[in-house]
């Protein structure tokens, strides 16, 4: 761009105390750069781009682009970005605290021309511009701006039809803005708003909807368009003062006046359906008008529901009338049926209208509410309901049962939950059921029941009729599993009614098997009998072979539910174990979609999940397609999240033998643990996991195992919830390999943990400092040595008596491992710290050892407190003077520990160290037990030459005594004995009887 062309905006738009800004020459340049910055060419839109980023904090650069999209002989795509950008100004710097704000002066003229004409031809720039209204009347309406509410309700009463309808427009953009405040200053403004000009949108609403209502019959489909547009705006409006206006809203006539009004409006509007074709712009909006009415309706009760008391007769009796009878027929669409129940929903489960389980306790305006409800919900009309419910709207529709058989995967994706799915009819219908149901179910049970016995037997499969009726019943009876619980022999029923129908093979027939296998799942965790899982086993086995394929992925389903069942046995499952999952592997090749990949993955997983290494003959196939799968998914992050998944079971179920999958499983966790890497925000978590799992089950550390840990680092950074796994996996490597992942990363690991300290929290802190309690115990020679660096840090936080007692613990428990087991290194760290605090090292010993004494209550577990003890007796047999003085303390410490760790013979009555462990144990696994992991086998043997779980205390602390008195001299000792309590010394020599 020109250095010229620069220069010149920036001094115009840099106005003079002289000289006032040149709009129009201003404008002609920024126009200039406009224009450049809606270029195709790149060449031409960057630098544009860039200029327009250093105006927009130029005194007048926002008068200058008002001037410009007010300006309707300019081009479209110049004035939608001068919008754009005036609307992203007011975001930044319209706030007067902003950095560059706006000043008081240009705000004010802004705030005027924005007002000055409603008459923008394009609809989308007219409707940017209304919102950008809407966001400077958030922050200046009505004090710095009380013109502009006036100004609006002036013009959406003139006649052109452009102006109005404009002014409409940003009316209902500026309530919907003011009406989202959520401060108690805020919300009062909006009260006094409402009530200043609820009257009027309420005259404003009936004159565009009667007018609507005339031309229906008479006018033109474009004038019938103009004026419904109206009402629709105008109606959007008065939700927004309805729903948000009023603390009490049912005070006032005028509220509940609209209100009452809605319900014959909906009636007209429906009407009027009958009189529009189903496919053109007209039908599109009155249906939007239609909802909008239900809308209002939901809005008020979800936020007023005692106000909505007088409402909930009409509500109940308009919803079932057009829902539940043939007053509806040919006037109710989808989505408004959907709306309808929706406020049934609504008012059955609304709390409000509960009273309490004392019915005296409870207000008289829940009491009211109560009493329509039960007035209303008599007997024949929850019977209607139920019947209506499940023999129409539960049916099997022509539509559903052609996606069926065009689109099967499309098919069980829309019926377990597709992106459509809470929008469409059958799941509301059921949700509605199962809360009717719920609320009612003394009364509809017995109807239930009575439908499930005029279908006993099996039905004739050339009566698709009385096969999707049969399917809608048991959906039904599927859905009210726990409250049927004591109504039904679902046991008898099973085995006498629904495995015969499960093997009814006929093509026909699907719907049915489909459905009773999935009824089965709905009750397997409610009521079924453990010896009739066979039996069931069988049937899925059978059903996992089926010709359809819907059937076999609602099949997989309801295993999946089976095995996730409390009263799962793997005994009973071994049998089929091999079968189901061949057949479950071949329908996970079958499939295409992402979704029901997914799916079938999932249900995989949870059958790995269960029978944990019982799965190792059966993998082979699922190992060799996983990498494939994971290849195809390169697109689909959802479906590589549930292959994670999978391949986390798979390390589990395979133990040891995963070692063979690294050639495609470090991969994978190498790039989902990558955070340079796109694809980690959606595989982090579970590629974390996956780490820490397979890490936990190698046998053995490779140089591909250790490589990834070079990943690290910057997830620390990240300080995420995912922290806790990090560590987690950290000490993984601590265990797998010690020597040689300090040698490579502990410099770097080090200077992370440096960081980290002062910034996490506390619990971060704990797993850090449990980081370098595994280090030196696994390693207590080289661990010291590598993490050097933190150990004046921890130094520092038992001097200085850290403050939480679990933080202080884990300090103790890493001292302890460098007093016990590396007591030159001990010292050097001693002659360190007493140059730090300007200290003797004797003298600062004794405070170590007097703060030790003072928080050892922080310390809860037993293999710490048995740690210290041994620590301190360390320091014996010892001439030094403050070792000495400290004797008592140190001789507290031991015993009090004695008293953790040891257990009392009763036989024999004497005391053994209950933190021993001999190398011949071998713990034993039930069969609801998963089998010892390669960690805890290291952990096991680490555990083997841990002092703590080696060294008898009750013998460390007899030698240390002993070889105490031989330096001081029989006197000499007894006198030391004696600074210790009576008490304790008496403690003592009972521990050590038979020494």
């Amino acid at each position: 761009m020109r250095a010229t062309a620069i220069h010149g905006i920036q001094k115009d738009l840099h106005p003079t105390a002289e000289a006032s800004m040149d709009l129009n020459s201003a404008s002609s340049v920024v126009l200039q750069v406009l224009t450049q910055a809606t270029s195709q060419d790149t060449a031409v839109l960057k630098p544009a781009e860039e200029q327009l980023k250093q105006w927009e904090t130029q005194p007048g650069f926002y008068s200058v682009l008002l001037n410009i999209f007010t300006n309707h002989t300019l081009d479209m795509n110049v004035r939608w970005l001068a919008v754009l950008y005036f609307k992203h100004g007011i975001d930044r710097y319209w706030r007067r605290v902003a950095p560059h704000a706006l000043s008081e002066e240009e705000k004010s003229t802004l705030r005027a021309g924005l007002i000055t004409n409603f008459n923008e031809p394009i609809n989308q720039i007219a409707t940017q511009i209304a919102v950008l209204i809407a966001k400077v009347a958030r922050l200046d309406c009505p004090r710095q701006w009380p013109e502009l509410i006036p100004t609006l309700v002036e013009s959406v009463k003139v006649q052109d039809d452009l102006r109005q309808h404009r002014a409409l427009l940003t009316f209902y953009h500026v309530t919907k803005t003011l009406a989202s405040k959520r401060l108690a200053a805020d919300r009062k403004l909006f009260y006094d708003l409402a009530s200043g000009i609820y009257s009027f949108a309420c005259s404003l609403w009936n004159h565009h909807t009667d007018t609507f209502l005339q031309q229906i019959s008479s006018g033109s489909e474009t004038a019938v368009l103009s004026s419904l547009e109206r009402t629709l705006l105008s109606l959007k409006v008065l939700r927004k003062l309805t729903v948000n206006g009023f603390v009490e809203p049912h005070k006032n006539l005028e509220v509940m006046g609209f209100l009452h009004g809605i319900f014959e409006r909906l009636k007209q509007f429906l009407e009027c359906s009958r009189n529009i074709g189903t496919d053109n712009v007209c039908r599109d909006r009155l249906e939007k008008t239609i909802i909008l009415f239900t809308k209002v309706l939901l809005d008020f009760l979800d936020q007023h529901p005692i106000s909505f008391t007088p409402l909930i007769q009409r509500s109940l009796e308009f919803s079932v009338s057009y829902v539940f009878t043939e007053v509806g027929e040919g006037v109710t669409f989808e989505r408004f049926i959907v709306q309808c129940m929706n406020l049934i929903k609504m008012i059955v489960k609304n709390y409000a209208y509960k009273p309490s389980k004392n019915f005296e306790d409870s207000s008289p305006e829940t009491i009211e509410a109560h009493k329509i409800k039960m007035a209303f919900f008599t007997y024949p009309t929850l019977t209607e309901i139920c019947r209506r419910l499940v023999s129409h709207y539960f049916l099997l529709t022509e539509e559903e049962l052609t996606m069926w058989e065009e689109d099967p995967e499309g098919f069980t994706v829309e019926e377990t939950g597709g992106d459509s799915w809470k929008y469409s009819l059958r799941p509301c219908t059921e949700v509605l059921f199962i809360d009717i149901f719920h609320e009612y179910n003394q009364t509809l049970t017995p109807v239930l029941l009575e439908m499930m016995q005029t279908l006993q037997g099996p039905t004739n499969v050339e009566d698709m009729n009385a096969l999707l009726i049969k399917d809608a019943v048991y959906n039904a009876v599927g859905l009210a599993a726990f409250e049927l619980f004591d109504s039904v022999d679902f046991d008898q029923w099973f085995k006498n009614q629904l495995l015969p129908e499960l093997q009814v093979s006929h093509n026909r027939y699907k719907p049915l098997r489909r459905r009773v296998i999935w009824l089965i799942g709905q009750w397997i965790s409610v009521k079924f009998k453990s010896d009739l899982r066979p039996m069931l086993y069988e049937a899925i086995c059978n059903l996992l072979q089926d010709q359809d394929l819907v059937v076999r992925i609602e099949t997989a389903t309801t295993l999946k539910l089976t095995v996730d069942d409390f009263e799962f046995r793997t005994d009973q499952f071994l049998p089929y174990l091999e079968t189901m999952f061949t057949l479950l592997f071949q329908l996970l090749q079958q499939v295409t979609e992402c979704d029901t990949k997914m799916h079938v993955l999932h249900v995989l997983s949870c059958v790995i999940e269960r029978v944990n290494v019982q799965i190792r003959p059966y993998v082979g196939c699922l190992v060799q397609y996983l990498p494939l799968l994971w290849k195809q998914s390169e697109e689909h992050n959802m479906l590589r999240c549930a292959i994670l998944t999978t391949l986390i079971h798979l390390v589990q179920g395979l133990g040891a033998d995963s070692k063979n999958l690294y050639p495609f499983l470090l991969p994978v966790i190498q790039l989902s643990t990558d955070v340079s890497q796109p694809p980690h925000v959606y595989l982090l978590e579970d590629g974390l996991e996956l780490w820490l799992v397979t890490l936990e089950n190698s046998p053995c550390v490779t140089q591909e195992l250790l490589r990834i840990f070079q990943n690290m680092s910057p997830l620390l950074e990240l300080s995420s919830e995912n922290l806790r796994t990090c560590f987690k996996i950290i000490n993984g490597y601590i265990f797998l390999s010690s020597t040689e992942f300090l040698q490579t990363y502990a410099v770097g690991l080090c200077q992370s943990f440096c960081e980290l300290l002062p910034e996490i929290t506390t619990e971060g802190q704990v797993q850090v400092l449990k980081v370098l309690e595994n280090t030196f115990k696994v390693n207590p020679v080289l661990g010291p040595q590598m993490f050097q660096p933190i150990l004046p840090y921890v130094f520092r936080g038992v001097i200085e008596g850290e403050r939480y007692p679990v933080v202080m613990s884990v300090y103790l428990a890493v001292m302890g491992r460098v007093l016990l087991q590396n007591a030159s290194f001990f010292s050097s760290l001693l002659n360190e710290m007493g140059r730090e605090f300007n200290q003797e090292m004797d003298q600062l010993l004794g405070n170590v050892i007097e703060m030790w004494v003072d928080r050892l209550d922080n310390i809860t577990q037993p293999e710490r407190k048995k740690l210290s003890a041994l620590a301190l007796l360390s320091l014996l047999p010892s001439d030094n003077s403050v070792i000495q003085d400290k004797f008592c303390a140190i001789i507290n410490i031991s015993v009090e520990a004695l008293h953790d760790v040891m257990t009392e013979d009763p036989e024999t009555r004497t005391y053994k160290d209950c933190m021993l462990m001999c190398h011949h144990e071998v713990p034993k696994v039930t069969e609801d037990e998963e089998p010892p992991t390669e960690q805890d086998k290291r952990k096991k043997m680490l555990a083997l030459k841990d002092p703590v779980h080696t060294v008898s205390l009750q013998q460390f602390i007899y030698e240390k005594l002993k070889a105490q008195q031989e330096i001081l001299g029989e006197q000499g000792f007894q006198s030391l004995m004696e600074t210790v309590d009576t008490e304790i010394v008496t403690q003592l020599q009972e521990f050590l009887q038979g020494f």
